[in-house]
């Protein structure tokens, strides 16, 4: 580029604390309502949701009769949290906190992509990644979740057990931490990092469950949801709608899913290829070879990506948890998941549009909405399938290919010349 745009490129590339400045003001007017973004409110479930949820826990029980509430018990502190800024009302002091997670995790990215084998490109991933995403980054905790992901993965370099520990307390948080797990290498640092997060997860569980009654009820609800109207195996049944089928679009268990013939054998189905993706990862566990420096966070950011494209439900904040490890990968320059990092940035930009800027299309399975998936969750789908065959070919085909070893051969001997004697006499010893 050239000319006024071009200039401005270039002190946006060199100014990265600038534009991430610029656009979290411009997320903090979308949630703030100064800055109206078209379709549903994002910020709803923070003034509704949220905030019932935080009157019942102040009380000293999990919220037993609500089914919206299927989140593990420590979820209960990202609800609480805004408690620590009582000057605020509670929406207000929520996306204060959620500002300040975003403001931690980039400060993590610069530092760490100040340091040798280390990359700024990580940061950038995340200054263009979260504000793609729109308003709904800063209306959901799942950006609180994501930075103690971030900061599990980046600060247990080196140290397993702090890993440990982190990945244990996300996962109490919202369970998908737990797979940070997942790229450890061999030997000391799994020995450490796995059971030092079995340790943390079951005292933590065990403390919320004497604290308060209910801290398991969320197992039941979240069993009982159903195919989602944004995940991937949704897309049958917005076709199927064109074709006759007499199902409905209906609020159950907290999402907007798809209930009718059928439903639950779809659903069935993308339980079937979870595992399958897990089957997979277990395979490449196996006969993985080579741990390199970014194979932690690859590993991870294939196991999420791969949870997150077979889910039955995909909503539009766990995006969120994409671009996190994907700017943790960026940050090493060893890590060769650029593309399906680059993917998931279009995937989440595309995410905004499907929601919360034209959900009604979605919802009503027209030929944009329809459209709109498809390219979101097409997206998804590509992303995993290049993130896997990187992750396979740099640990395991690679190295056990190895590099072609030659022989050492002989000199031939030379005849004895007085200037190969001379030669010989004046080499150093």
């Amino acid at each position: 580029m050239t000319g006024v745009l071009g200039t401005a490129a270039e002190r946006a590339r060199r100014n990265p604390d600038l534009v991430w400045v610029v656009t979290r003001i411009v997320l903090l007017l979308c949630v703030f309502k100064v800055v109206t973004v078209p379709g549903p409110d994002v910020t709803s479930d923070i003034e509704q949701i949220y905030q019932g949820w935080f009157e019942v826990l102040k009380t000293g029980t999990y919220p037993l009769d609500d089914v919206t509430w299927q989140y593990p018990p420590l979820a209960a502190v990202a609800i609480l949290s805004p408690a620590l800024l009582p000057f605020l009302e509670y929406a207000a002091a929520f996306f204060v906190l959620a500002f300040l997670c975003d403001a931690l995790v980039y400060g993590l990215l610069r530092y760490t992509g100040r340091r040798r084998g280390r990359s700024p490109r990580g940061a950038w991933i995340w200054i263009v990644g979260v504000p793609l995403l729109g308003p709904t980054a800063y209306a959901r905790y799942d950006l609180m979740v994501t930075a103690v992901a971030v900061a599990a993965l980046l600060a247990g370099v080196g140290r397993p057990r702090l890993l440990g520990a982190l990945a244990a307390f996300g996962a109490m948080l919202k369970v998908w931490p737990a797979l940070l797990l997942a790229g450890t290498p061999r030997g000391r640092a799994t020995f450490r990092s796995w059971p030092t997060a079995a340790g943390a997860a079951a005292g933590l569980l065990l403390l919320c469950v004497l604290v308060a009654p209910g801290a398991l009820a969320f197992l039941n609800f979240q069993r009982d949801r159903g195919t989602e109207v944004e995940s991937l195996g949704a897309l049958v049944f917005h076709v199927a709608r064109h074709f006759g089928w007499d199902g409905e679009v209906r609020m159950n268990y907290g999402s907007i899913e798809f209930l009718g013939p059928y439903v639950s054998t779809v659903s069935t189905a993308a339980m079937a290829l979870t595992f399958a993706a897990f089957g997979w990862l277990l395979v490449w566990r196996i006969r993985a070879r080579s741990f390199a420096t970014s194979t932690a966070a690859d590993a991870a950011f294939v196991a999420v990506l791969l949870f997150t494209t077979t889910s039955r439900v995909i909503s539009p904040q766990y995006m969120i948890w994409l671009v996190g490890l994907a700017a943790v990968c960026m940050a090493y320059r060893a890590s060769r998941m650029r593309r399906p990092a680059h993917l998931v940035l279009w995937a989440t930009a595309v995410t905004q549009l499907e929601f919360p800027v034209w959900f009604s299309h979605v919802t009503d399975s027209d030929p944009l909405g329809v459209s709109l998936l498809l390219v979101r969750n097409g997206l998804l789908v590509v992303a995993s399938v290049s993130a896997c065959r990187v992750l396979w070919r740099q640990t395991v085909t690679e190295p056990r290919l190895g590099p072609a070893t030659i022989p050492a051969q002989r000199e031939p001997l030379r005849a004895a010349t007085p200037a190969a004697a001379a030669d010989t006499a004046a080499s150093p010893r």
